[in-house]
């Protein structure tokens, strides 16, 4: 009789568009023991999801495009549900999103996702930025104009008060302070710590 196949751990990397999620998810898949799968929101976005339908997942807050919102909340349940699947191969995962629920009506995507993760080991990981460093990230490698000091465009601010509410994390890291290493050090660290996480318990039992 074959043993039951010990099912993978789950990284999710929750924070705004260039905090630095990337290259956290090259530090876990390049020195994290195992073989991690990055299923994260730029693979989903840019080549799973028709073009008709992108950004998909990565939609930003603002109620901007509500002609596709009504996909976005199946996207998410079959990325978590291919998240899921992975895990119960055996296979770690490691995926990047931004959440939120700034769309023209509240679909409450975090809670229902959480609840697909049900019985499996899955570390949510809040990853913060300072939104003076994700503006000259920004300048630096999408070349978007922006002056040190200069007023933070509207839809940018967004994403900073939107992608981290309710802020229920097994772990926040901020790449304002810590390199892509020292947080996968941090990661790593909290993955052999009890308790066991519960971020996901907690989302999914939420109201």
């Amino acid at each position: 009789m074959e043993s039951p196949i010990r099912a993978g751990q789950i990284v999710v990397l929750n924070g705004p568009p260039r905090s630095g999620k990337s290259s956290i998810v090259r530090v876990i898949q390049d020195s994290f023991d195992g073989v991690w799968v990055n299923l994260g929101v730029d693979v989903f976005a840019r080549h799973v999801t028709p073009q008709r339908y992108q950004p998909g997942i990565g939609l930003r807050p603002g109620g901007e495009r509500p002609d596709i919102e009504a996909v976005v909340p199946a996207l998410y349940a079959a990325l978590y549900e291919s998240i899921a699947a992975h895990s119960r191969q055996g296979l770690n995962v490691v995926a990047d999103v931004d959440h939120h629920d700034a769309y023209s009506r509240s679909p409450q995507v975090l809670r229902d996702v959480a609840a697909r993760l049900a019985g499996l080991p899955a570390l949510f990981v809040g990853v913060r930025c300072p939104v003076e460093v994700i503006m000259r990230r920004r300048r630096e490698t999408w070349g978007q104009p922006w002056e040190d000091g200069a007023a933070i465009p509207g839809p940018v601010l967004r994403w900073q008060e939107a992608v981290h509410d309710p802020g229920i994390y097994d772990l926040e890291v901020d790449t304002g302070q810590l390199s892509p290493t020292e947080c996968g050090t941090a990661i790593a660290r909290r993955l052999q710590e009890h308790p066991a996480p519960s971020a996901f318990a907690r989302l999914a039992e939420a109201s």
